[in-house]
């Protein structure tokens, strides 16, 4: 649109010129004026810096960008699906109480050890994992055992990995000193080791009940259980072997310190935070209340198993807790929050949560313990897995995509003083005012502080106190249009008020074009600071810190001395030497026009700040 009406104007421009005025050269000259004055050729550089420089933010956070895009979603994310160990928690597993079936319990400390009578269980729990633990848990069982690893395991013969209908993991060892007797060992959620041993009404609720004793602390629970067999044709799973219930392993892995304010800094911006694990729903429970996630259902994958599409959808408007999930659940969680135009984020590190990553709208992997396959699917790569750092990359993707829009608001406020200008002596029939080279030498001010104030600016206080922008929200509304036009026209009206009075008074022409691009320069820094902060204080307008605005500020002022004092330079630009009582009327243009648009901002402040819902229904902008 920009640029259809851009060369409309500078085709008009050149045929009014040259049929009324004759002089073709100066024709084209003039067409050419308009159509810098009049194109917005500084968005692509204010959209490419802004992402760029928005993902070396990111980065500083701890937090890397794979895709640009990414960055300005970030801001309007309503929900994250979040798992906990390692992101919630510190992901620093220790075995801290063991459960016998006899009922007895063992809390262990930091740095003890178990006593022999629950030797066996943590023993058992060793033999169910891999010889090499790369898992959390295992790495923990195995730091927890007492004898020597050679006592412990001698030759793994067979395996039996996790499958969704059966949560156990189980391996079966050859026995030292027992030939043709093999021993089997099997760790899993308690409710799959209670049908693994069969245990009778009466044993299994008791099971239970240590379980949600655990739990309810915010223990992970494991139940492991033990089998011996002579038959080596292993059976398809570990169902075909008779299992003795061994007891209970809790493993505890202490909430991050930062992730309680994260949570919270999350819902006074409007974001629900959803977490997804593979616990215990009771663990899962405590762990989402230790973090202050709000309080809502808990719904199991079991459970989940059992809705359709319309049901799931309509049970997330209460769920805040999804427990005893697999995998592949999470793209199904995933899908139905899109469904529900939420826009989500999510969070993931192993193989299987890829789908899940690349059908969320921001799609979060982690750096430490995430797998290849899962940072490649995702758009944001945490580099200490820490749930903050989304937090403030949240925030720092709100403050980029609000400084994108003061940039735009200036951008399209700033044109139109320049262009009405080199409009206004055409209409009128006067001598031209502003050449390409004046145009050439403003644009060479508006890119670089598009670019540079713009892009350095603060975040607004409220910024993690508003609701996510709505997703149908046009970076280029009309309200936003509106305003900026009403101050490009307030600033024009002011500027073609001075032009034409200067001219009226008999002021000479080179003086005339001097005065007022003095005062369309002041006018643009007040324009600049107008659009620095979405809020009314003068104090934020003017005080607030920004190192590259004082860098621009301090180029203008070099390039107006030299403007002025230097002959040679006027001669180029067809300036008269100004008198002091001239800067000091430029100079006052300027600030006079700050002022008043700062009275007028807070009728304007709805137009810049929320997106009314009206906008959405208005046709689109053209590109």
């Amino acid at each position: 649109l920009c640029a259809i009406g851009g060369a409309i104007v500078a085709v008009a421009v050149v045929l009014l010129y040259g049929l009324t005025r004759g002089g073709w050269i100066d024709a084209v000259l003039a067409g050419i004026a308009i159509g810098m004055a009049m194109l917005p050729e500084e968005f692509p550089v204010v959209l490419t810096i802004f992402l760029a420089m928005g993902a070396w933010r990111i980065g500083q956070a701890g937090v890397l960008t794979r895709r640009a895009a990414a960055i300005e979603t970030l801001g309007s994310a309503t929900v994250l699906c979040t798992d906990k160990t390692g992101t919630l928690t510190e992901n620093r597993m220790q075995v801290a109480e063991l459960w016998l079936p006899s009922g007895e319990t063992m809390v262990l400390g930091t740095d003890s050890a178990p006593p022999e009578a629950f030797a066996g269980i943590v023993a058992t729990g060793v033999r169910a994992s891999a010889i090499d633990p790369v898992d959390p848990m295992e790495v923990a069982i195995h730091a927890a055992q007492t004898s020597p690893p050679g006592e412990v395991s001698v030759k793994l013969l067979y395996g039996y990995g996790l499958r969704p209908e059966l949560l156990v993991m189980a391996n079966v060892w050859e026995q030292p000193g027992k030939p043709g007797a093999f021993a089997v060992a099997a760790k899993g959620a308690p409710e799959a080791i209670a049908v693994l041993c069969q245990l009778s009404g009466d044993d299994r609720a008791s099971l239970m009940v240590a379980v949600d004793a655990m739990a309810s602390r915010g223990i992970r629970v494991l139940g492991v259980a033990r089998a011996e067999t002579s038959n080596t044709a292993w059976p398809e799973t570990p169902r075909g072997f008779a299992f003795t219930l061994a007891g209970l392993i809790g493993l505890a892995d202490p909430l991050r310190p930062s992730v309680p304010a994260a949570v919270a800094e999350c819902r006074s911006a409007g974001i629900r935070v959803v977490m997804i694990t593979g616990d215990h729903a009771v663990t899962a429970r405590a762990i989402a209340v230790q973090a202050g996630i709000a309080d809502g259902d808990v719904l199991t994958g079991a459970d989940m198993a059992g809705l359709d599409d319309g049901q799931l959808a309509q049970r997330l408007q209460t769920v805040t807790v999804f427990a005893r999930i697999m995998p592949e659940q999470k793209l199904r969680i995933v899908t139905a929050f899109k469904a529900r135009s939420e826009i989500t984020a999510m969070t993931g590190d192993g193989v299987n949560d890829a789908p899940s990553l690349k059908a969320a709208h921001i799609g979060i992997a982690m750096g430490k313990r995430g797998t290849d396959v899962a940072r490649e699917a995702s758009a944001i790569v945490l580099i200490d897995d820490d749930f903050g750092a989304i937090v403030t990359a949240i925030a720092l993707g709100r403050r980029i995509y609000d400084n994108i829009r003061k940039a735009m608001a200036f951008i399209f406020a700033v044109h139109v003083p320049i262009a009405g200008l080199a409009l206004l002596p055409l209409i009128l029939g006067l001598p031209l005012l502003f050449g390409p080279i004046h145009i050439a030498l403003l644009e060479m001010v508006i890119d670089p502080v598009c670019a540079l104030v713009f892009e350095a600016e603060r975040a607004e206080k409220d910024i993690m106190r508003r609701k996510p922008r709505a997703a149908a929200e046009r970076l280029f509304s009309w309200r936003m249009i509106v305003w900026s036009v009403t101050q490009g026209s307030l600033a024009f009206a002011m500027l073609a008020t001075l032009y034409l009075t200067s001219t009226t008074i008999g002021m000479p022409e080179g003086e005339v074009r001097a005065l007022t691009f003095f005062a369309l320069v002041a006018a643009i820094l007040a324009l600049i600071l107008i659009n620095r902060s979405f809020s009314t204080s003068l104090r934020e307008a003017l005080g607030q810190g920004n190192t590259a605005l004082r860098y621009v500020f301090g180029a203008i002022v070099l390039i107006t001395a030299i403007i002025l004092f230097v002959p040679a330079v006027q001669a180029i630009l067809r300036f008269e030497h100004l008198r002091p009582v001239d800067l000091a009327i430029a100079a006052g243009l300027g600030g006079l026009l700050f002022l008043l648009l700062e009275l007028i901002k807070p009728v304007a402040k709805r137009a810049i700040v929320e997106t009314v819902a009206g906008d959405a229904n208005l046709p689109p902008i053209p590109a």
